[in-house]
């Protein structure tokens, strides 16, 4: 039927613009894990599970747990959810965090740089009403202070490393992934 993929685009505006904006307040501890867990493989994808809670218009990142057996490549990682079964039972024992979400970088590949979107492989592996946070790690070409930035990213450098970092929330199955403003007060040389 032609028109309907932009149908269902304006629509699918229309619920973004009712939806209150949510936001994602990253702890010290979930910052420095997110780039210490791009860091240490860089060239290669990060994967990691988003550990904190959810209340009704913001999402609450104390941990960014990353997942060691991840198989990791220079454009993509995949993680054996037969290994995610191993770690479910000691979660439930925390009563206060659980699952979010999760996390992965997009590295410099070449001249290529590693940015902060969503690809078509990422938006096929999201599920409803979870967190997802991309890491854009990028050799550093000059020091840049940490920021908020109007879309609601937050960047800077540290070390050899440029970091762009973005969060976005699947609300359902057909929709398209929704921006996320980050929050954090954390970040070095603040």
């Amino acid at each position: 039927m032609p028109g309907t993929d932009s149908q269902d685009a304006r629509a699918q505006r229309k619920i973004a613009k009712k939806r209150r904006p949510l936001k994602a307040y990253l702890s010290e501890n979930a910052f420095m894990e997110l780039l210490l867990s791009s860091a240490e493989v860089f060239k290669k994808e990060c994967l990691g599970y988003l550990l904190g809670y959810r209340l009704e218009d913001r999402f609450i990142i104390e941990h960014a747990f990353p997942l060691q057996s991840a198989k990791r490549r220079p454009r993509g990682v995949m993680f054996h959810h037969r290994n995610h079964k191993k770690i479910e039972p000691l979660l439930s024992k925390f009563e206060k965090l659980q699952i979010i979400g999760d996390f992965h970088s997009h590295t410099q590949f070449g001249e290529l740089k590693g940015i902060p979107i969503p690809s078509p492989e990422d938006i096929k592996g999201m599920e409803a009403e979870e967190l997802y946070i991309i890491v854009a790690i990028n050799d550093r070409e000059q020091s840049r202070p940490w920021r908020e930035n109007r879309d609601g990213n937050i960047s800077g450098s540290l070390g050899d490393f440029f970091f762009k970092i973005s969060a976005y929330f699947y609300p359902h199955a057909d929709a398209v992934p929704l921006r996320v403003r980050i929050y954090c007060p954390f970040p070095p040389g603040v």
